[in-house]
């Protein structure tokens, strides 16, 4: 072919994987050695997880998310409402529900909807008087080390887009979540273990999967690694038979120097991905068993929180984030399933709300006094919490229960630079909605951030043509919570 018939067969794949000085090139020495770029012998490519500082002084270094995945009820738990309790059974002022959207319409507006009394009762604990009900026994101790938000608000209305949006700032798919955008932005302290992990409990996995830690459009070295419950939570840590260290290493490092060199060619963000996640591999071989042998704990500690390493809990799993984030991990979420409580089969807020509740209360609990005991309280965040609450109006199934509500609900922060024993927002007499200090989640998003040293509004990412972030276009940092 002429020179002129070549250059019509060129594609612009092929201009960015061959120009020396294009896009492919400028990629790569932002992620790895640009010497190893050009061709000039072996260099060790950049971390991607890396610490890197944030926009001012962190308070936290670390997060535990503690996910209650379905929607506990805030009006059970820590919102309770005399005028509720007098008025049970009455319809509900038209004024509350008038334009109002719920999830399940059929079965909680059958006639008008009526007001739902709790039963459980509730008492004031610690020295900051804070409203826990008989539901939550070890969480009622901790009280005064816990700031309460009591005027949560979200927007969609189902589970899988709520908990979508609670993540990754958004209900639809393909952004990346807040514990990709947390390693994205400042990395991660350890060098042996994923800067994000997360962890599993309950009857199944929480509705919507792995976009919940997914990391969208983010290279995907920042999306959350699971670990599985029971004895092996990582899967084939140990080298096969007959592959000693040496061997291994070898391999490693042919499979490296190929990745590097078709990284030298495309800058494809995802081949640097893949170059650091077989090095991270390689170093949890050696990290990874000493961190999930819970037998090393005291038994004082064990029992504090009700752990039994031979059965996969949340309690379990509390125990293990608080050694993660001992090793240097960044953002650790744990999701605990069912709270859905609508009173169908398995879901009423009789037994099986207490049930749930005791499932994770000791072990919650447990995380707070175990980190502020070991110094760690002060730099870590813990976070309590779901993807909405429940109405005040009763739902008809096999019993009653509630619907989703994304009005108000409560959740809980501890450590990490909040103000404890506070108790922030408040809700009107029903507990329908908020009458002050709404905090929504963009707000409770922006404050995480805030707690990490980064401003939420210069943690951005470019896709698409516009730069894109994890509160969107809203969010302010909740002033009154900071310590």
């Amino acid at each position: 072919m002429s020179p002129d018939d070549l250059l019509l067969h060129r594609t612009r794949r092929h201009f960015f994987r061959d120009c020396g000085v294009g896009l492919g090139a400028m990629a790569l020495a932002s992620l790895g050695d640009p010497a190893r770029a050009l061709g000039a012998g072996p260099a060790a490519s950049t971390n991607p997880l890396a610490p890197k500082p944030g926009h001012f002084a962190p308070r936290a270094r670390s997060v535990i998310f503690l996910f209650m995945a379905g929607g506990p009820s805030q009006l059970e738990l820590f919102d309770p409402k005399p005028e509720l309790q007098q008025r049970h059974d009455q319809p509900i002022p038209d004024s509350f529900i008038a334009g109002k959207r719920f999830a399940f319409m059929d079965s909680s507006f059958k006639g008008k909807p009526k007001l739902l009394a709790t039963k459980r009762k509730f008492a004031q604990h610690g020295s900051s008087g804070a409203w826990v009900s008989e539901c939550l026994p070890e969480t009622a101790k901790v009280v005064d080390d816990l700031t309460f938000i009591k005027s949560m608000a979200t927007e969609p209305i189902n589970h899988a887009p709520a908990k979508l949006f609670f993540n990754t700032g958004a209900s639809q798919f393909g952004r990346p979540s807040i514990g990709a955008w947390v390693t994205y932005g400042i990395g991660s302290e350890s060098q042996d273990l994923p800067g994000f992990v997360v962890l599993q409990s309950g009857p199944r996995g929480p509705r919507g999967g792995a976009v919940n830690w997914g990391s969208g459009f983010l290279p995907s070295t920042y999306q959350g690694v699971p670990f599985r419950n029971g004895a092996e939570p990582i899967l084939d840590l140990a080298s096969p038979a007959g592959i000693d260290a040496t061997r291994q290493r070898r391999a490693l490092d042919a499979i490296r120097d190929l990745n590097a060199e078709r990284l030298a060619s495309t800058g494809d963000p995802e081949i640097a991905t893949r170059i650091a996640s077989y090095e991270m591999a390689y170093r949890m071989q050696s990290s990874a068993p000493e961190l999930i042998d819970l037998a090393g704990e005291s038994k004082e500690t064990l029992d504090l929180y009700g752990a039994d390493p031979s059965k996969p809990s949340f309690a379990n799993n509390c125990l293990l984030a608080r050694r993660l984030v001992e090793r240097g991990v960044r953002f650790v979420q744990l999701y605990h399933t069912n709270w859905d409580h609508h009173g169908g089969p398995g879901e009423d807020l009789g037994p099986d709300l207490d049930k749930v509740c005791r499932d994770v209360d000791r072990g919650s609990a447990a995380l707070v006094m175990d980190l502020k005991r070991r110094g760690l309280l002060d730099d870590t965040l813990v976070v309590w919490g779901g993807e909405f609450g429940r109405t005040p109006m009763g739902e008809a199934r096999e019993h009653i229960g509630r619907n989703h509500h994304v009005d108000a609900y409560t959740m809980w922060l501890a450590g990490g630079g909040t103000k404890p024993g506070i108790t922030v927002g408040a809700t009107d007499e029903f507990g329908f909605g908020p009458i002050e200090d709404r905090v929504h989640v963009h707000d409770l998003q922006a404050t995480i951030l805030h707690l990490l040293g980064i401003e939420h509004t210069k943690l951005t990412y470019r896709f698409q043509g516009r730069d894109f972030r994890l509160t969107d276009v809203e969010g302010e940092v909740v002033r009154k919570i900071l310590a």
